[in-house]
């Protein structure tokens, strides 16, 4: 099995075969610019711990490396590669002035206090504060961050900087300098790239099925959008099970029950004992969450982690529309295999591109110190998304490729174009 950054090359090479780069050119996209790697001493409840964390800033040739932070037991210097590398490609697809990098800290947040989490949080910061900037490298929430942990973040660096400079760190609280509309952003952008998806394959294509694999905010947030604009969704789950019902999932309900710090089965059950009257009204079931991939559906969200959709159960999914909500959720086997079964896979640099995109307007606004209403973040973020989709759409009919090369060769070629205009090629 590939790792996630073989995978990326993998798909870089496609994309180097499609624009016909040469050697040189496709050399400045096949490794990060900077990796960096650290052990940093944490005072925790327990003990002193040290954890390995990371930063990969790997292309700022169209603008300051961006990208989140995640905290993660699994998180590796290969998985923060591979993402940096998506971000740097995510930002080009969408064509806003910012390169990719990310971040990582090799730790369980789930197992630790919420002080503790913060000192993780801070002790990132210090390790890395020469590393970023407001103007250098721009960091946000991924896996386990959120915008109280980008305060915290953005606390340290000013109190180590000595001054104010709010758009260092973006995905912050709207207190601290946030944006209107960043926390529904991911989803937002996913949910008018599948609408503009389904106006041009069916444009008269009514009573829609989505099943969605991970419930935390990108999950939850389109389970509601897409429910709002008349989808039914059949299907949603967690890390630690999930529900199915034919006659469609309240994502309010579920919401409600998943914030009071119960898992989604608690809809219908507590413990083994569920109520059997409420389970046969809504004709729903308790699931595994891995059972999400391969419901009966029309349209599948992977919103959770990297390689759940992959050779081994591909062959069994039912959707024909896989809209990748999380990072990297297909392994290039399981793409190989969903394209002969005619699925169409609308790629996560493409499908989650709207939470990078309402980070640059954050950026903006905090750089400019006026700051803009929701409803004007989703009138600058729809457009952007439209014509991303609009650019990526042309160019796979006429190459007669996926989606997934398509969004590659775009975003590659401008990474191209602006590295060549600086003279680095």
């Amino acid at each position: 099995m590939n790792t996630p950054f073989e995978n990326y090359l993998e798909n870089l090479d496609k994309a180097i075969s499609i624009l016909e780069l040469s050697d040189k050119e496709a050399g400045i996209l096949k490794e990060p610019e900077n990796t960096i790697e650290k052990k940093i001493k944490v005072e925790l409840e327990s003990g002193e711990k040290e954890l390995n964390a990371y930063r990969v800033q790997f292309s700022n040739a169209r603008g300051p490396y961006k990208g989140g932070i995640r905290f993660h037991q699994d998180a590796d210097i290969d998985e923060v590669k591979a993402l940096s590398a998506a971000m740097a490609i995510k930002c080009a697809v969408v064509n806003i002035p910012f390169g990719g990098a990310k971040g990582g800290v090799q730790f369980n947040p789930k197992h630790m206090s919420k002080d503790d989490v913060e000192k993780v949080a801070r002790a990132f910061i210090g390790a890395f504060v020469e590393d970023i900037g407001v103007d250098k490298d721009i960091p946000a929430p991924d896996v386990q961050t959120n915008p109280e942990i980008m305060g915290i973040m953005l606390d340290e660096y000013e109190k180590t900087k000595g001054k104010s400079e709010a758009g260092v760190i973006t995905g912050k609280p709207i207190e601290l300098g946030g944006s209107a509309g960043r926390g529904t952003a991911t989803a937002q952008g996913g949910a008018y790239v599948l609408q503009e998806f389904v106006d041009t394959i069916h444009p008269k294509k009514k009573d829609l099925t989505v099943a969605i694999q991970g419930f935390g905010n990108a999950g939850s947030n389109i389970a509601k959008i897409l429910h709002y604009m008349g989808y039914t969704i059949v299907a949603i789950s967690d890390s630690k099970g999930g529900v199915h019902s034919s006659r469609g999932i309240d994502p309010e309900h579920a919401s409600k029950v998943k914030h009071e710090g119960d898992d989604l089965t608690h809809m219908y059950c507590e413990g083994t004992v569920c109520d059997l009257e409420k389970l046969e009204r809504d004709n729903a079931k308790i699931i595994k969450n891995g059972d999400v991939i391969t419901t009966e559906c029309d349209i599948l969200v992977p919103a959770a982690l990297d390689g759940v959709i992959n050779k081994n159960n591909a062959k069994d999914v039912k959707a024909k529309i896989i809209l990748e909500l999380a990072n990297g959720p297909t392994t290039p086997e399981a793409d190989e295999m969903l394209k002969d079964m005619g699925v169409t896979i609308i790629p996560d640099v493409l499908a989650n591109a709207g939470g990078v995109t309402t980070s640059y307007f954050e950026w903006t606004q905090n750089r400019n110190g006026f700051y803009w209403s929701e409803e004007d973040v989703q009138e600058r973020l729809k457009p952007i998304m439209v014509k991303a989709f609009t650019d990526i759409w042309k160019l796979a009919k006429e190459k007669d490729i996926p989606l997934r090369d398509a969004a590659f060769a775009l975003g590659v070629g401008r990474i191209i174009e602006a590295s060549r205009l600086r003279g680095r090629i």
